[in-house]
């Protein structure tokens, strides 16, 4: 089985390069994937897959049957959204649709996800079980893909025995597989806030709420909700990322708004975290004598890696490309809605080398010039198809 991968994963690879260039040059935004949606089932229909469309929107769900389908089911994933940023490369792929960008690598997820269907459907009469292979949108844009695709039953009749899924990593050399079991991704949750008080002339503070003094006390203050509360040990971050208030020099403003992001790897700290902002930020700003309004919308949760389930994958990775091209991966407080399906079902999340240092091919996730050393995909796929089939 290995040996047969292997050698359809390096013989389809030139054509799935292809593939993920065509999907590169055609960036949609979250829940806005329709050409891209169209373009997948295209090929499911060319590699004689069944599948279900519009689930979610513009998600796909295609079945594969081995022989004996009842046995075991096994899920694999890929997200097929873009993110709103221009591209800077100059490369012949590069995105035809000014302002949108796969920036993230769910070009590379589509195209591998693809790539391993193709090889699984070839070989589905050597091996057990059934292959659900899910085709994601929405993965950069709240309430996230995954949560709407679990709504609509993604993952029942009948329930995926383990969910697998990767993610490109520009740091990793090309050939090389990160690994890491339990906590490895962080929850991410946005906070809104809205400081309110009468304003008025900066020469006169003593008739006025100073809301931007208020703010500012309020930014400061939130920083000792982790410092003096959260386990040391149990990573979190809390950001407040947008500070917009007044227009001139003189006015003190009637209104200042606040935006932040809250991230754990604790479910129980986070939504406790969730109360003691609440708290603090209502009682500091009324003792100030402002009035507020927040609001904090509930993201996706942690990334859990099931041990078991991860300890064989990476098991048979290390057989797929050899032990000393898999690696551990750090934690992360980076957030991913996969986490959605970790907390439903035994999930493995693993990365995929895609950089070249050597080529300069090592920009960041969610930068204009972030691209991938494309023998990636022959590996991806490859590796995908081999976890599925031996699961």
């Amino acid at each position: 089985m290995k040996n047969k991968i292997q050698a359809l994963a390096k013989q389809y690879a030139p054509a799935f390069i292809d593939i993920r260039r065509h999907i590169h040059a055609h960036p949609e935004l979250s829940f806005q994937e329709h050409e891209t949606a169209a373009f997948v089932r295209s090929k499911l229909d060319e590699f004689g897959v069944s599948y279900q469309a519009q689930v979610a929107g513009t998600g796909i769900v295609a079945t594969i049957t081995g022989q004996h389908p009842g046995s075991k089911t096994i899920a694999i994933r890929a997200d097929m959204d873009a993110l709103p940023i221009t591209e800077a490369n100059d490369v012949p792929y590069k995105s035809l649709n000014p302002g949108v960008m796969h920036a993230c690598g769910h070009d590379v997820h589509t195209t591998c996800i693809l790539g391993a269907t193709r090889i699984l459907q070839e070989l589905r009469h050597e091996f057990e079980g059934t292959v659900r292979v899910i085709f994601q949108p929405g993965e950069e844009k709240h309430p996230g893909g995954a949560s709407l695709m679990i709504a609509e039953g993604v993952l029942q009749h009948p329930r995926p025995d383990a969910i697998l899924g990767m993610h490109v990593q520009p740091t990793m050399e090309t050939g090389l597989l990160g690994f890491r079991d339990g906590k490895y991704m962080a929850s991410a949750d946005e906070i809104y806030i809205t400081i309110k008080g009468k304003g008025g002339h900066a020469a006169q503070p003593h008739l006025t709420v100073d809301t931007i003094l208020v703010a500012s006390h309020l930014v400061v203050s939130l920083q000792q909700i982790i410092s003096r509360n959260n386990n040391p040990f149990s990573p979190s971050v809390l950001s407040i990322c947008a500070f917009n208030g007044g227009y001139t020099t003189n006015v003190i403003p009637s209104e200042v708004k606040l935006m932040g992001t809250f991230r754990a790897m604790d479910e129980t700290w986070r939504f406790r975290a969730h109360e003691l902002i609440r708290k603090q930020a209502v009682e500091l700003v009324h003792a100030m004598g402002a009035d507020i309004d927040i609001e904090i919308l509930v993201g996706y949760p942690c990334l859990y890696n099931n041990e078991a389930v991860t300890a064989r994958a990476r098991a048979l990775a290390s057989d797929y490309m050899g032990a000393a091209n898999v690696q551990d991966t750090e934690l992360r407080m980076g957030a991913e809605d996969f986490a959605f399906y970790s907390q439903e079902v035994p999930a493995c999340f693993f990365r995929l080398g895609t950089g070249n240092a050597a080529r300069g091919i090592n920009s960041g996730v969610h930068t204009p010039t972030f691209d991938i050393d494309e023998h990636a995909i022959e590996y991806g796929m490859g590796t995908m198809a081999f976890l599925a089939a031996s699961f």
